[in-house]
């Protein structure tokens, strides 16, 4: 082959992609609306404690367990199982609730996802 031969290629050859190749605006909040649904578990601390298997079979009717917090502390509010606001405990409607006192900032939610 000679070196004429060698260079010799065929042009590749590409579809116009015309508009398409512009970046998708965001269309707000219509955008978002698919994440509406998504059911997340909502719960509750007042405490935590560490208890022997033994201690805990041990439990009965009446049973107290001292838990880490003290009277007073506001509870932790946590969205699958991430801190994401605390609040004080409150009787609605015969049923307890939590209302909500602090939320924790968007920087303290990111720091705990490298946590644990």
């Amino acid at each position: 082959m000679s070196d004429t031969e060698e260079t010799k290629g065929t042009e590749a050859q590409f579809p116009n992609l015309g508009d398409s190749q512009k970046p998708q605006k965001a269309e707000g909040p219509k955008d978002l609306e698919f994440l509406l649904d998504i059911p997340l578990e909502v719960s509750v601390e007042l405490g935590r404690t560490t208890i022997l298997i033994n201690d805990l079979l041990q439990l009965g009717q009446g049973s107290v367990i001292e838990l880490t917090k003290l009277a007073g502390e506001p509870l932790e509010i946590l969205v699958n199982g991430k801190l994401v606001a605390r609040g004080e405990p409150v009787v609605v409607n015969e049923k307890f609730g939590v209302r909500i006192t602090d939320i924790i900032s968007p920087i303290e939610r990111v720091k705990q996802l490298g946590s644990k």
